[in-house]
């Protein structure tokens, strides 16, 4: 007689099934566990900028713009006013120094210049007619001594003989007295004529200095006048390139207003426009370069101008070597400017993120790639390529640098 056969409950099979279903429960569960009270967002890791945190020199420095300019530039002002007569050079031409790049017309200045040349010529006239005078003035002085020496040797003669008679009494004392009378009255107008002429004199030769003075200011005033006719040509100063003429005929200019410019052709610099954030670390020798044509040309600093303007201020920078062969004025170049001599660091390529946390977290992958963590980070120097790493990571460990406006303040990102 056939006896039925019972089946196993408890299989290899089943039992493998049993052990696993547990596994997967408790993994669950303590994935449960550990992610409770942490917020979550599901984000598309092929949106995702992934950088991998690194070992190696970190080289501190920022780019910024070059512009090439003249080492030298000289500004043409207008010494005088008056109204363009004449251009005739343009801006963009090559000059030499006293090339002649405009003339102005000023009526005004033209008529001053001739009235005070008649008045000029006016003084001339007097003082030559003052110093006649006091030529004159001696010959008649010596005439008219001449003519009372004469007549007071007469009288003394006629005196000195009347004295004789008289002490004989030969003539009255009236006689005498009126001989004696007349010797003394003529050596009296002698005296007085003298010292008339020594008056005359001294007053014309205090004229004549007068005028002297008068017309040494005139002829000074003049030459000025003449200087400033002449610097109605308006000529170049030095050799080089008039880079502009800001001119046109029949236009008027005011004295001082600037009318063009020259650049020196035989020396170039780069002037360099930095963020204000840097301009505590910018000063004089700091060194910079950039690639021209293949080589690397180095650049010093030179003058530092702290002026800010719209957030920036600007350094001029001067080449440490000869000039590159076909650079131009007025060119722009991407400098690399120097801060900090370069040390081993652990670096994080830079990214969109630091605008959101200020450097302070980031999402960090785990082994698995398919989750990140938030984790607080202290970062340090920066250069346009990576940060500098102070503490939260470790080299090989992933970040994600792309920015994080979209994922609001989550703590774990799930990626799919």
């Amino acid at each position: 007689m056939d006896r039925p056969i019972q089946k196993k409950k408890w299989t290899l099979q089943r039992i493998g099934i049993g052990v696993l279903a547990l596994a997967f429960v408790g993994f669950s569960a303590y994935t449960l566990m550990r992610g409770a009270g942490q917020s979550r967002l599901n984000v598309d890791r092929d949106k995702l900028s992934v950088s991998t945190v690194s070992r190696g020199v970190f080289d501190e420095f920022i780019v910024v713009t070059g512009v090439v300019q003249p080492l030298k530039t000289y500004q043409l002002d207008a010494i005088e006013g008056g109204y363009v007569a004449e251009k005739l050079i343009d801006g963009g031409a090559t000059v030499k120094a006293g090339d002649l790049i405009l003339k102005l017309e000023n009526q005004r200045l033209m008529l001053d210049f001739v009235n005070r040349e008649t008045e000029m010529y006016q003084l001339i006239n007097n003082l030559e007619n003052t110093r006649l005078q006091l030529r004159q003035d001696k010959f008649t002085l010596r005439r008219t001594l001449t003519e009372l020496d004469f007549r007071i040797e007469q009288a003394k003669d006629t005196y000195e003989r009347n004295r004789a008679l008289f002490a004989e009494k030969a003539i009255s004392e009236q006689e005498f007295t009126q001989s004696r009378i007349s010797h003394e009255q003529l050596l009296a107008q002698r005296v007085i004529e003298v010292e008339n002429q020594q008056f005359q004199e001294e007053n014309s030769l205090v004229q004549i200095k007068q005028l002297e003075g008068t017309l040494a200011r005139t002829r000074l005033n003049l030459e000025l006048m003449k200087n400033s006719l002449e610097h109605l040509s308006v000529k170049a100063p030095v050799d080089g390139l008039l880079s502009r003429v800001d001119v046109e005929v029949g236009q008027s200019i005011l004295i001082g207003q600037n009318i063009g410019q020259i650049d020196d052709l035989k020396g170039f610099k780069m002037r360099v426009a930095i963020d204000e954030h840097y301009i505590s670390r910018i000063f004089h020798s700091l060194e910079g370069s950039f690639d021209f044509n293949g080589q690397t040309v180095k650049l010093v600093v030179d003058k530092v101008f702290p002026e800010v303007r719209a957030g920036r201020f600007e350094v001029d920078m001067v080449f440490e070597d000869k000039l590159p062969e076909g650079i131009r004025r007025g060119q722009s170049v991407p400098v690399r400017l120097q801060l900090g001599k370069p040390a081993e660091a652990t670096l994080l390529a830079t990214g969109g993120f630091f605008s959101d946390t200020g450097g302070s977290w980031v999402y960090v992958l785990d082994e698995s790639g398919s989750m990140a963590r938030k984790r607080s980070i202290t970062l340090g120097r920066k250069n346009p390529q990576y940060y500098e790493v102070l503490d939260g990571l470790q080299p090989g460990e992933r970040v994600i640098t792309n920015s994080y406006g979209t994922y609001g303040d989550k703590d774990i990102l799930n990626l799919q």
